[in-house]
């Protein structure tokens, strides 16, 4: 596969972790190149910056204005980026179902029905 091919299909990752992030606490550029590093994605700030800019004009994440000229923008999701990572969850799941291979879907079916199985039943309400 190519780097071009590569960096296509990584540019959708990196923009739901931003948008998961951004969900759960907000993210500013130092730290989200961090984060995926992390989880081992090479980037630079000449892409983060540009896709979170592209992002902000979408209207998926918005950036508060920093009171000082050194502090960082803090960028969270706006409503409309909910919806789009909501829709991006059910496509996931459902993705990660199809191309997950039957052997290991079946294995983790299994495992899930024997811890449900060793639980204690609800009360009755």
């Amino acid at each position: 596969m190519s780097d071009a091919v590569t960096r296509e299909f990584l540019l959708a990752f990196w923009k739901i972790h931003i948008l998961h992030h951004a969900e759960e606490q907000g993210v500013y550029g130092h730290w989200m190149l961090e984060e995926l590093h992390r989880h081992g994605y090479r980037l630079s700030p000449g892409t983060l910056y540009p896709l979170l800019a592209r992002m902000a004009r979408r209207g998926w994440i918005r950036a508060a204005t920093p009171s000082r000229s050194r502090e960082a923008r803090i960028y969270r999701i706006t409503p409309a980026g909910s919806e789009v990572l909501t829709r991006l969850r059910a496509s996931l799941a459902e993705l990660q179902y199809e191309v997950t291979p039957t052997a290991v879907r079946r294995t983790s079916r299994t495992a899930r029905k024997s811890s449900a199985a060793g639980r204690r039943p609800r009360a009755a309400r």
